[in-house]
């Protein structure tokens, strides 16, 4: 198994565990492509949920970025609710998977066809 897989299934184990769902696979090794080598490197491959400036990257990076939405409240608030349910006790949060979460919750999962 290569290490991108294995950080894949790592990711696919937290989907489960913190947010009680089941993985859509092909989207979430899409979206770990996605972030190119970031996922091998410890810091840029989380993020930090009590950071204001790490979420407002986020936010402007990928959901503006990448998934092409418009400014707004709503951005902030869905990073916000992503990091809750990851749990506040979890420091440092996988981005492959807070961005798997938010591309499903924005329903922009069409960005990795």
């Amino acid at each position: 198994m290569s290490k991108r897989d294995e950080l894949i299934e790592k990711y696919a184990a937290d989907i489960k565990e913190k947010f009680g769902e089941t993985p859509d696979m092909d989207l979430l090794t899409k979206v770990a492509i996605g972030l190119g080598p970031a996922i091998y490197n410890l810091d840029a491959s989380k993020v930090s949920g009590s950071d204001d400036k790490e979420l407002e990257t986020v936010k402007k990076n990928f959901l503006m970025k990448k998934l092409g939405l418009a400014d707004s409240p709503e951005l902030m608030e869905a990073i916000k609710s992503v990091v809750t349910k990851y749990g506040t006790s979890v420091k440092s949060k996988h981005r492959a998977v807070v961005y798997y979460q938010l591309a499903k919750h924005f329903k922009k999962e069409s960005v990795y066809n």
